[in-house]
This record gives C-alpha cells, sequence and structure tokens, in this order.
C-alpha cells in the first residue's frame, strides 16, 4: 500500500502553489520534464511566476505552456532558443528574462541546495553577464559572485521512487533534476512509478527522501524530441 510522501492527484501535489511563487523546475529541452505538473499549474492558472529552469520548452510543449498562458512574469535559464513566444514577450518587454551560463546555472542550484548563499566564478567576465555583481580577483584573475538559487516549490521528473521519497532519475532524465530537487523550500516529484519501500537498491538512488516532500506518478508521457534531426541518405 501507497503510502508516506505519495499523494493521489496532481492538483493536491501543487494545491499551495499561488500566484507570484519562484518554481525551480527540472529537465532539460524537452527530456525528464515534469509534463505531468505543468499541464497542472496551466489549468490552475497560477500567474506571477518566476521559473528557475534550464530552458522554457517550446511553444506547446513544456514550461512554454505556462508561457503562452501569460503565467510567467520572469525566466531565469541557460538557453531559450526553441521558443517564438518566448522571443515576442522578451522583445515586448512583458517577459523579464535573466540569461546564465549553463554551468553557472546549474552550481546556483547546487548551491542554494547546499545552503551556500554565493559562490565565484570566473564565466561571464568581462561580459552583460558581469554587470552589476561583485568581482574579485583571486590568483591573479578575476571572479564574479554569482548567488544561490532557492526556489518557494521545486518540481522535479524521476523514473522511479519509494513512498519515502527516494528518487532515481533514468539516463539523459538526470541532468537538472538532481540539483533542482535539493533547491526547493518544497519539492515535488513526479515519478513514472512508484515501488514499495526497501526495493530501490540504495547505491542507485540519485536524491535521498530528506529533499523530497510530495510524490506523485504521472502517466500518458509524452517524451517529444525537442529538435527531430534525422541524416541525409
Amino acid at each position: 500500500m501507497k503510502k508516506g510522501k505519495v499523494v493521489s492527484s496532481i492538483t493536491e501535489a501543487i494545491h499551495d502553489i499561488q500566484d507570484g511563487a519562484t518554481l525551480v523546475v527540472g529537465g532539460f529541452g524537452l527530456c525528464g520534464i515534469p509534463e505531468n505538473l505543468i499541464v497542472g499549474l496551466q489549468e490552475k492558472g497560477v500567474t506571477n511566476l518566476t521559473v528557475v529552469s534550464n530552458n522554457c520548452g517550446v511553444d506547446d510543449w513544456g514550461l512554454g505552456l505556462l508561457l503562452a498562458n501569460r503565467q510567467i512574469k520572469k525566466m531565469v535559464a541557460s538557453y531559450v532558443g526553441e521558443n517564438k513566444l518566448f522571443e515576442q514577450q522578451f522583445l515586448s518587454g512583458e517577459l523579464e528574462v535573466e540569461l546564465v551560463p549553463q554551468g553557472t546555472l546549474a552550481e546556483r542550484l547546487r548551491a542554494g541546495g547546499a545552503g551556500i548563499p554565493a559562490f565565484y566564478t570566473a564565466s561571464g567576465v568581462g561580459t552583460l553577464v558581469a554587470e552589476g555583481k561583485e568581482q574579485k580577483e583571486f590568483d591573479g584573475r578575476t571572479y564574479i559572485m554569482e548567488r544561490g538559487i532557492v526556489g518557494d516549490f521545486a518540481l522535479v521528473k524521476a523514473w522511479k521512487a519509494d513512498p519515502l521519497g527516494n528518487l532515481v532519475f533514468r539516463k539523459t532524465a538526470r541532468n537538472f533534476n538532481p540539483v533542482v530537487a535539493t533547491a526547493g523550500k518544497i519539492t515535488i516529484a513526479e515519478v513514472e512509478e512508484i515501488v514499495g519501500i526497501g526495493e530501490l537498491d540504495p547505491d542507485e538512488i540519485h536524491t535521498p527522501g530528506v529533499y523530497v516532500q510530495r510524490v506523485i506518478q504521472g502517466s500518458h508521457y509524452q517524451k517529444r524530441i525537442e529538435r527531430l534531426t534525422v541524416a541525409k541518405q
């Protein structure tokens, strides 16, 4: 029997996500995104969201659904090249955007999850990324200070979980999800399969349940390809 941190519906999983919340969201392109949770947020209609994720999906799927529904106020991402609506809203001033080098974004999330408020990195020195940020020299090289990121909620997609919230990610979905899972005050994990307590090999657990507050079993995964490319014959 399922118990522990397992909730029975998407509605229950996201019941306390309100207007103005900051969300950190796992996934890379359309791989490893919490599809059902995103659709649930679209249907709930919460607005004025700040969303931190590697990218913003595509025009008709992933976080692009929230963008199309005018639910996102600010997007913090490292790549936005697959979404025309994103471009339109940014250029019109409707959407606030913070572009972050990909490695820096991953480290900001990891730092936030580890309780580290800030760190120094050489990435972005001498570019627009460095504007307004503290700079310091170490061993003759200039670094800029970046803040750790902690969201009100973290939304992740895992392959398997147990009722205690221990998570296993599968292949490429093990991208931003593990660091995102640690960087939310409340972490909600959408999973393909829930197994019994003790069925997960401890050596295969990627995120310990101590970081996870809710687990929901998703369904009807599209697992779409962001951009299909085939070789010429």
